[in-house]
């Protein structure tokens, strides 16, 4: 089972990929979109949607996992967040994918075991578990790898449940 993780963001969109084989997690490829600022917004989402659609048809995910879009004190960036999230859905439809969704407290309940764990206890969790030579930057990419591995653990959970 191959799994896109997805953090998506209309400046920085991080992307990774996770192999689950029995019982074990092996990462693939991983990085980061990153559009201009100084371009509108719809340049910016046709890009991003542009080399998502790419990395799907590179890497023939067999799944997607995607951040549940967060609403915090800043609302602008959590509309450009679900402007975002709404390409890769949308991408994720055209190619057949099935679409899992995580809020961030799940991921870091899923990587670290704690729901309030600070980013570089996320991405130091992402090394040890894919066991990488260092941390995945920028945290983008790591958040991406956190959701892909969240996907991984929910399938096996949801596999068991069914036993």
């Amino acid at each position: 089972m191959k799994i896109l993780g997805i953090d998506p963001g209309i400046g920085r969109c991080g992307w990774g990929v996770v192999d689950v084989i029995g019982q074990k997690l092996v990462v693939g490829s991983y990085g980061c979109i990153e559009t201009k600022q100084k371009q509108t917004a719809e340049k910016r989402l046709e890009e991003l949607y542009t080399k998502i659609t790419e990395v799907i048809k590179k890497e023939k995910p067999d799944e997607l996992g995607i951040e549940k879009l967060f609403f915090g004190t800043n609302v602008t960036t959590a509309f450009s967040v679900g402007q975002a999230r709404g390409v890769v859905l949308l991408s994720a439809a055209q190619h057949n994918l099935k679409v899992g969704e995580y809020s961030p407290g799940e991921v870091k309940i899923a990587v670290t075991g704690y729901g309030k764990a600070e980013k570089s206890q996320v991405g130091q969790m992402v090394k040890a578990i894919l066991k990488l030579s260092k941390v995945p930057t920028p945290d983008d990419t790591a958040d991406a790898l956190a959701i892909a591995i969240t996907h991984g653990f929910s399938r096996k959970m949801t596999s068991a449940r069914m036993l």
